[in-house]
């Protein structure tokens, strides 16, 4: 028994000197490898808030800015291990590190499929400027402001003041509209005057008030003749607004409405309520005048 935990010392300290001596052997190797962890890791950081500071001007929403931020770090250190393994001559272990790293990769993208479809789409989001935080946009059904995007869904807030959350990949695969995306809407009013009005001096009354309300400056203002109506002459008057919600299209034709009624009344142009004329014969009159003239 004695003699069996003598030889086991014999064995545990034979293999401690081994080690001793490789670690001796390659210690200018463990050396060089910890400083070249050291840089990727102090490049990474540095890196990171390179990233940071350039995407700040490009990148609205910090969640998309972090995450791009962080990939270009991890990228960054993963290099700097592999090149340490290498230094340290450790090939095989550096093979199987890669062949599980893909395993596991296959595994977890396998299993966290949407959420990492959510993730690239809230990227793409980003990156194309297509959507930002405060556009009114119309959406899979939804209309209304958005409030959050993230890297798994946008914050949708409704007229209601209802919140409606949608995932990147349902805004990213279907049509959707943003009213931000431009800053002029076309509006446009249907009304009706009076046969017996001057249409010349309608159509440049009209033009002339809405002029006067919203400013053209190189835009025109498009008026045309529609119909002889059963009461009426209708037309169409459309102008350029600078908008980029619905509500103030409503806003805008509802004062445009206001002003037109306005001016009209001043200029006594008739709008004329709609006219019915029914002609019906009185039997009991007919049958009396018959009577009396036999």
């Amino acid at each position: 028994m004695e003699e069996q935990l003598n030889d086991s010392i014999g064995n545990l300290t034979d293999k401690l000197g081994g080690w001793l001596n490789i670690i001796i052997t390659n210690l200018p190797n463990i050396l060089l490898a910890a400083l070249v962890f050291a840089l990727a890791y102090f490049l990474a950081q540095k890196l990171n808030e390179l990233i940071m500071k350039i995407l700040k001007s490009k990148i609205r929403q910090v969640s998309v800015r972090t995450l791009i931020a962080n990939v270009s770090s991890v990228v960054v250190v993963s290099l700097g291990i592999f090149l340490a393994l290498s230094i340290l001559n450790l090939d095989k272990a550096l093979t199987s590190i890669l062949a599980g790293a893909g395993v596991a990769g296959l595994a977890v993208g396998l299993a966290l499929q949407g959420t990492i479809a959510n993730t690239f789409s809230g990227i793409f989001l980003a990156v194309q400027d297509i959507m930002n935080v405060g556009d009114f946009i119309q959406t899979n059904g939804y209309t209304g402001v958005v409030d959050t995007i993230t890297l798994r869904y946008i914050k949708l807030k409704e007229s209601d003041n209802n919140l409606v959350i949608i995932p990147n990949t349902m805004v990213v695969e279907n049509p959707f509209k943003n009213f931000g995306l431009t800053t002029e809407v076309l509006v446009s009013i249907e009304c009706g005057v009076g046969y017996e009005s001057d249409l010349r001096n309608v159509k440049k009354i009209a033009i002339e008030e809405i002029e006067r309300v919203f400013p053209q400056g190189s835009r025109e203002i498009e008026f045309h003749y529609l119909e002889f109506g059963d009461s009426s002459i209708n037309f169409q008057i459309r102008f350029w607004v600078d908008a980029t919600k619905t509500l103030t299209v409503l806003e805008s034709k509802s004062e445009a409405i206001m002003a037109l009624k306005e001016r009209f009344d001043k200029e006594n142009i008739n709008i004329p309520y709609p006219v019915r004329t029914l002609i019906a014969e009185n039997s009991f009159t007919k049958n009396s005048v018959e009577n009396s003239l036999v």
